[in-house]
């Protein structure tokens, strides 16, 4: 019987484009919990280079790793430097 190899799915090889990543972000906001968007900011951040978000934010590659990892909870400093460092930026609507 032949084996099958099976990887480990790994998200941050699929946000290939800004649109991807937008929606993806967009979703966790909209409807995950604080656990899941820190999950997903830290999965934009391995599709776009750790080691470039940790020069752009001014932490080292293993912090960034440590406060973007499941159960961590980040200072929002740190979360509002990760997205400025991914091109994006924060805003709120009020209305429709």
């Amino acid at each position: 019987m032949a084996k099958v190899k099976v990887s480990k799915f790994d998200i941050a090889e699929y946000l290939d484009n800004e649109i991807m990543i937008e929606e993806f972000l967009n979703n966790a906001l909209e409807e995950g919990s604080t656990e899941d968007l820190i999950g997903v900011i830290g999965n934009i951040a391995k599709a776009k280079g750790m080691t470039n978000i940790a020069k752009e934010t001014g932490m080292s590659r293993p912090s960034l790793y440590k406060a973007l990892s499941k159960g961590s909870k980040p200072q929002f400093e740190t979360i509002h430097k990760v997205i400025k460092a991914l091109g994006g930026n924060l805003t709120v609507n009020m209305g429709q």
